[in-house]
């Protein structure tokens, strides 16, 4: 992949993202916070609690940072993957976010 095929990808999870946070909170009572600094959108919840997703652009990676530890996902041609695991990337942020917030919440791309 070259890296504005890279980029391209990883704008689009962003900004998936971003609209699965305005969506949550337009439709539960979750109160996600999130915040986008360039390649990194902080998913601040109720309890302070966060989940951090970061662009990695040298190795064009997106990175996931959460309470239950660290991802890394390179994209596979058709979606973002964990380069240990093989789970999808919105599948995973999905699981966390709901552990974080208590409540089921699901993101997609």
């Amino acid at each position: 992949m070259t890296d504005s095929e890279y980029m391209d990808q990883a704008e689009a999870a962003l900004a998936a993202i971003e609209r699965g946070c305005d969506r949550i909170n337009d439709a539960t009572e979750a109160d996600l916070d999130n915040q986008r600094v360039g390649g990194m959108i902080t998913i601040t919840f109720g309890n302070g609690s966060q989940l951090i997703v970061n662009l990695q652009k040298p190795l064009q990676e997106i990175w996931l940072a959460a309470r239950s530890g660290g991802y890394h996902y390179r994209h596979d041609g058709s979606a973002w993957v964990d380069t240990k695991t093989g789970e999808e990337f919105f599948a995973n942020l999905s699981r966390e976010a709901s552990l974080q917030a208590g409540e089921a919440l699901s993101f997609s791309s």
